[in-house]
């Protein structure tokens, strides 16, 4: 990692990306950490995932996430904290009629960045599986 600014609204180097319709931007990246800003339009979401080797959180800058949590419905709103420790089942929905922006970010990074430049402007939610499962980010099935 190098010192420096990342300038607000931008992603370091001008990197940013679109994941299936969200836009993330690295704001840090080392072997310890990586940290992300992201834009939610309504309607977009992750779904249900685990992540093998990375506690992930989610600070909210702005609006309204409904979260599953080990199975738990919950709801969390700008100025919240969520906590994600590795292993646990987790999916992300933006059902709030508004955008929502938040400053996410894994510890250790363990090629989460490399997998956002893969699947950056992929089309394909199956290919993403996919590709996440190199990562050791594994979507779950749809319930039923």
């Amino acid at each position: 990692m190098t010192a420096g600014i990342t300038p607000a609204g931008e992603g370091e180097g001008g990197v940013a990306w679109n994941i299936l319709g969200q836009t993330y931007k690295p704001l840090q990246y080392s072997a310890a950490s990586f940290a992300f800003h992201t834009y939610f339009p309504d309607g977009t979401f992750v779904p249900p995932h685990v992540h093998r080797e990375q506690d992930e959180f989610i600070y909210l800058l702005d609006g309204r996430f409904e979260l599953m949590l080990d199975g738990q419905t919950q709801q969390a709103g700008k100025g919240d904290l969520i906590r994600m420790p590795m292993g646990l089942p987790h999916g992300i929905f933006n059902k709030s009629g508004s955008p929502v922006t938040a400053l996410f970010w894994v510890a250790p990074s363990h090629g989460l960045y490399e997998l956002f430049s893969r699947i950056d402007n992929l089309g394909d939610p199956a290919e993403v599986v996919r590709i996440a499962a190199e990562y050791a980010v594994d979507f779950l099935p749809p319930p039923g």
